[in-house]
């Protein structure tokens, strides 16, 4: 009797190694797959110590000649989708509907992401100071900087649209845009 336990101490022993191994070996990338499902660093946590506590606790079962990331990606898995059954089920509501019933109605505010009437008029003043100033520019220097910095274009394709090479286009892009900032002379930091 005294053979067998140790005997089988022995093999707990050995499978405990060999899961640690496992575990070491393959951490970081189940912590990789979970953070990809789960989409948070603290679920992805508790996503993995979840899939290898199950992993431990059936490793009798673990055929040693399968992929051990295969079958614990199955348990992982398994997990987030017993996860996902536990959590209650999101309620939709309208922005117009009150968010409570019992008298005090309270309604959702949302927050207006858009520009306020401040930065608008003060966004406009900008936009017609730059337009004057480019009016006053000369033809080809205007164009550059205009297809350049208010476009977004690349020198090659400045460069094409202007029918010049691409050291023209950044010798007039840099004269462009240096009468500009001379013309906005009281607006640093703008270009």
């Amino acid at each position: 009797m005294e053979l067998t336990c140790s005997v089988t101490e022995e093999s707990r022993g050995q499978d405990r190694r060999l899961f640690d191994q496992l575990m070491a070996k393959h951490h970081k990338q189940a912590y990789n797959v979970a953070f990809r499902m789960s989409g948070n660093h603290s679920d992805a946590d508790d996503l993995t110590q979840e899939a290898f506590i199950r992993a431990y606790r059936f490793f009798g079962q673990y055929k040693r000649d399968m992929p051990f990331e295969g079958w614990l990606y199955r348990i992982m898995t398994n997990v987030f989708i017993d996860g996902l059954r536990r959590k209650p089920k999101s309620v939709v509501r309208s922005l117009d509907q009150p968010i409570s019933g019992d008298g005090n109605d309270c309604y959702m505010e949302i927050e207006d992401k858009g520009i306020g009437p401040e930065d608008a008029m003060l966004s406009s003043e900008v936009e017609a100071k730059i337009q004057d100033a480019l009016k006053t520019m000369p033809e080809v220097f205007r164009l550059t900087v205009i297809y350049a910095d208010i476009e977004g274009l690349s020198y090659e394709e400045v460069a094409e649209a202007t029918r010049t090479n691409v050291g023209t286009v950044r010798s007039r892009l840099h004269r462009g845009r240096r009468m500009l900032r001379e013309k906005l002379g009281d607006m640093d930091g703008l270009i």
